[in-house]
C-alpha cells in the first residue's frame, strides 16, 4: 500500500539528547535507547471514516517522537497499518450502501491527504490488512498446531472452525522463559478488570466454546455474505484484528523493536493481545516499550460517530482552517492527555501562529539558537509540547520592543526548528 508524500525535513546543527518516554507497561518514563535504528509501529485507521481529532492527535503525538529521534541521529524504521477489513468496515458499508472495498479506498485515500497536510512524517512501510492475509494464515496455522490456537465448535449462530487464541497456553511458555509475555503485561489490568472491557472493544468473552472468555479471535471462517480470503488448512475465511498488526509488526520490523504505539483506547486488548501474540509465534517480545496518546474529545463529551460530534481535520481544512493550525492546536496538549477540542483553542493556535511569525522578522541567530534547545530539551522530555510551545511563547515576546538586529540566519534557524522538531511550519 502506497503511503503520503512527506516534506523534506530541514538541517539543524547539532543534536537532541536521547528521548525518556512513558512506559504503558512500566508505568513510569524509561531512558529510549534505540541504537543505530529505531523501530517504531503506530496502529493505523479502520478505514470507515475521514480522520477526526483523537486520530489526527495520536499520529501528530508519535510523529513529534519521530523527528525527535531523527534529530538525535536515529535512522527510523516508522510502520503503520491500515485494517482495511473488519467488522466496522462492513457495518459501516452496509449502513450506507457503499461496496466496502469502496469506502475504505476513499477513506484511506483521504487519510492519506489529512496527514501530508498536516505535516506528518510518511512511515517507511504503510501496509494493509488484505495485503497481510497471506503472511497470517500460516502463523495461525502454526500456532494451531502447536495447541498455542483451538478451533471453537458451531453453534445455532455461528459456523464450526473459528480460531482463537488461548491466552492459558501461551502463558505457560513463561516457564520456558520467565520474560515471557503473561496477561496484563502491557495493560496492568486483572482478568476481572479486562472481561468488561474485552467485550466493549471487539472482544466476544461470552462465546460459546471457548477455553476462556479473554481468548481473542485469530481466523474468522467464511459467512454468508461476507469477505473471505484463502486459509489453506483453517479454511475461507479472514483475520482477526490483533495477529494483523503483530504479524505487520514481526515482518516489517526486528523482534523487540523500540516502540508500540496507538492511542490509549488500544492499549487493551489490542496491545495485549498483539503482544502475546508475537510472543507465542517467535519467542521473542514484540516491543521494547509501548506509548499510548490519550483520548481527544469535544466540548466536554466524548468524541464519537454515534454522537455525531466528530471534528474531522478535512472538514476544518475545507473551511480554510491552516493546518498548521490544527497541528499547533494539538500540540499544545501533552500527548497522554485526555483533553476537549473546543473553537477557543483553535483560536488561541491561530494567535499563536501569527506570533510566531511576526517574531521571525526580529530574531537574531543567538536567540534562536536558545529556542532550539528548549524545543530539544522538551521532546527529550516525554514528548513535552507544550512546555516546547510556551518556550516559543516566551521568545515571540521577548523579541518585541527588545531592539536586537534582526538576522536572517536566526529566522531560517528558528523557522527550521518549528519545521524538523514540531512539525509546524512557519514559512
Amino acid at each position: 500500500m502506497i503511503a503520503w508524500k512527506s516534506r523534506p525535513l530541514p538541517e539543524l546543527p547539532g543534536h537532541s539528547p536521547e528521548l525518556v518516554l512513558f512506559d504503558t507497561a512500566r508505568r513510569r518514563p524509561v531512558p529510549v535507547r534505540p541504537g543505530p535504528e529505531a523501530g517504531l509501529y503506530v496502529c493505523g485507521i479502520t478505514p470507515y471514516d475521514a480522520t477526526h481529532m483523537g486520530h489526527a492527535s495520536t499520529y501528530v503525538a508519535f510523529d513529534l517522537l519521530n523527528r525527535q529521534w531523527r534529530d538525535a541521529g536515529h535512522t527510523v524504521n516508522y510502520v503503520q497499518n491500515v485494517t482495511d477489513i473488519d467488522d466496522p468496515l462492513l457495518e459501516r458499508a452496509e449502513a450506507t450502501g457503499v461496496d466496502w472495498t469502496v469506502l475504505a479506498k476513499e477513506q484511506t485515500q483521504l487519510f492519506r491527504e489529512d496527514m501530508e497536510a498536516l505535516n506528518v512524517l510518511a512511515p517507511r512501510s504503510y501496509v494493509g490488512a488484505v495485503e497481510s492475509i497471506e503472511w497470517i494464515v500460516p502463523v495461525v496455522e502454526d500456532l494451531l498446531e502447536r495447541g498455542i490456537a483451538y478451533r471453537v465448535p458451531g453453534n445455532g449462530s455461528e459456523p464450526d472452525g473459528d480460531v482463537y487464541f488461548s491466552v492459558d497456553a501461551a502463558q505457560a511458555l513463561e516457564k520456558e522463559a520467565p520474560d515471557a509475555w503473561r496477561l496484563g503485561q502491557v495493560s496492568n489490568l486483572t482478568p476481572e478488570q479486562m472481561l468488561p472491557v474485552f467485550a466493549e472493544r471487539g472482544g466476544d468473552p461470552d462465546r460459546p466454546g471457548k477455553r476462556n472468555p479473554l481468548d481473542a479471535l485469530l481466523w474468522r471462517v467464511a459467512r454468508t455474505g461476507e469477505p473471505q480470503w484463502p486459509g489453506g488448512s483453517l479454511g475461507d475465511g479472514r483475520p482477526g484484528w490483533h495477529i494483523e498488526c503483530s504479524v505487520i509488526a514481526r515482518r516489517f520490523l526486528p523482534a523487540n523493536f523500540t516502540v508500540q504505539a496507538g492511542g490509549s483506547d488500544l492499549v487493551f486488548p489490542h496491545h495485549e493481545m498483539s503482544a502475546g501474540h508475537a510472543y507465542a509465534c517467535s519467542g521473542e517480545p514484540l516491543a521494547q516499550v509501548y506509548a499510548h496518546a490519550g483520548m481527544v474529545g469535544l466540548d466536554g463529551e466524548k468524541m464519537s460517530k454515534s454522537l455525531g460530534n466528530l471534528v474531522l481535520v478535512s472538514k476544518l481544512r475545507a473551511e480554510g482552517v491552516e493546518p498548521a493550525a490544527i497541528r499547533t492546536t494539538l500540540a499544545g496538549h501533552h500527548y497522554r492527555s485526555d483533553w476537549f477540542w473546543t473553537g477557543a483553542d483553535l483560536a488561541r493556535a491561530e494567535e499563536r501562529l501569527s506570533r510566531y511569525r511576526q517574531a521571525l522578522d526580529l530574531t537574531n541567530a543567538a536567540s534562536a539558537e536558545r529556542l532550539l534547545q528548549q524545543f530539544r530539551m522538551s521532546l527529550a522530555d516525554d514528548l513535552n509540547a507544550p512546555a516546547a510551545l510556551a518556550a516559543a511563547d516566551e521568545w515571540a515576546a521577548s523579541l518585541q520592543g527588545a531592539g536586537l538586529t534582526p538576522e536572517p540566519r536566526g529566522a531560517q534557524l528558528a523557522a527550521a526548528s518549528f519545521d524538523a522538531l514540531l512539525g509546524i511550519t512557519l514559512r
